[in-house]
Order: structure tokens, then sequence, then C-alpha cells
């Protein structure tokens, strides 16, 4: 019984987090929506930071599984799309890691350190990817051009939330499968003729 609630707990906080902004939530609102008192929230939960640290462990597996790519072969365009894919669906989920980044990292400096982690590893994965399509003749870039857009890739999938949210759209998913777009067409300008028609068939399958 104790685990089902803590379980709601965490539920009932990502749900309000994504859909009011983490600011705006205090435990107290939390409790109110789960119809319990502050003091059962509290036996499972130190704090709201407390909450957020759990929900990012949540988070950190999510991207964890989501930046795995082919280790027998090297990465093809539908591979890099997968991978996108997935890394925009845990930004989806846990969006209000990302829309209130700042503000959360800036309270919490093991979450900051954690966080650095992720994009550490998905710097390493990018730049291992743009390496790998390049071996593999998908893309024709000198080392310059294939950090330059690794880190690219990289700076768009973090923060397209964010840049989704001050300009102004309301429907996030739309933006989100926008934002996969958009980091795709990073790399267009570097694929072989075939890669490239390839690439924009995928785009319009996905778009349409």
């Amino acid at each position: 019984m104790a685990r089902q609630t803590r379980q709601r707990i965490l539920d009932a906080s990502l749900a309000m987090f994504n859909a009011l902004g983490e600011p705006n939530v205090t435990t107290n609102h939390i409790a109110d929506e789960l119809e319990i008192s502050p003091g059962n929230l509290y036996y499972h939960f130190r704090n709201k930071d407390d909450i957020i640290e759990k929900l990012f462990t949540r988070f950190e597996a999510c991207m964890d599984a989501a930046l795995a790519i082919p280790e027998d072969r090297q990465p093809g365009l539908e591979d890099i799309w997968l991978q996108l894919h997935r890394v925009f669906e845990c930004i989806w989920d846990y969006r209000f890691l990302h829309r209130d980044l700042v503000e959360i990292l800036s309270r919490n400096r093991r979450l900051r350190l954690r966080f650095s982690r992720i994009l550490k590893r998905a710097d390493e994965q990018a730049h291992a990817v743009m390496r790998g399509l390049t071996r593999a003749g998908v893309m024709r870039a000198s080392a310059t051009e294939q950090a330059a857009a690794a880190t690219n890739v990289l700076l768009i999938s973090t923060f397209w939330l964010n840049y989704a949210s001050i300009r102004g759209d309301t429907n996030e998913q739309a933006a989100i499968h926008y934002g996969i777009v958009q980091v795709m067409m990073l790399i267009a300008p570097f694929l072989r003729d075939a890669e490239r028609v390839h690439l924009h068939h995928l785009v319009r399958a996905y778009t349409g």
C-alpha cells in the first residue's frame, strides 16, 4: 500500500508539473489532487525537490535507453531517426524538466551534475553517430564539420521545447515532431544525393 501511494504521488506530480509548470505546483497542490494529507505525502517524500529527484531518476533511465546505438554495424538514417524519436519522447514525457530546466538546476546541485552526465553521454553519442555516418559513406563531412553538426544536434534537441514554448506553440507534441525534422535537416547538406532524397521521403512521411 505504501509503495502504491508513493507511485501515485510520483505519477500525479509528473502530470501536474508537465501541465502547470513545476514552479506553479506545491506539495499541498499534489496532496489535494490525490486527496491525501500533506503529512501522508511527507511520509513518502521529504519535499518537492525529493519528488523531482525521483522523477529525474526515471528520466535518466529513459534517456540512457534512448541514447543506445547499434554496436554491431554503422548507423543509418533510420537509426538516427529512431534514436531521435526515443530521445524526444523522453523529453516529452518529462517535459517540465526541460521547460523549467534553469529554475530546477539552479537550486539543486545534484541534479545539475546528473543532467551534465546525460549531456556528456548524448554529446559523445552524437559525435560517434556523425563519425559512423561519414565512415559508412552516408555523409561527406570533415572532422570539424562532423563535430559542429554533432554539437548542433545536441543543442537543438535539448532546448527545442523551450524554443517552441517561447514562440507560442500550443501543440507541444506537434512541436516535437518538427524538432526531430529540424535536427535531421542539420545533416541534410552533408548527405549523398541518394541519402538526401531518402531523408526527404522520411520527412514527408513523418509530417504528412
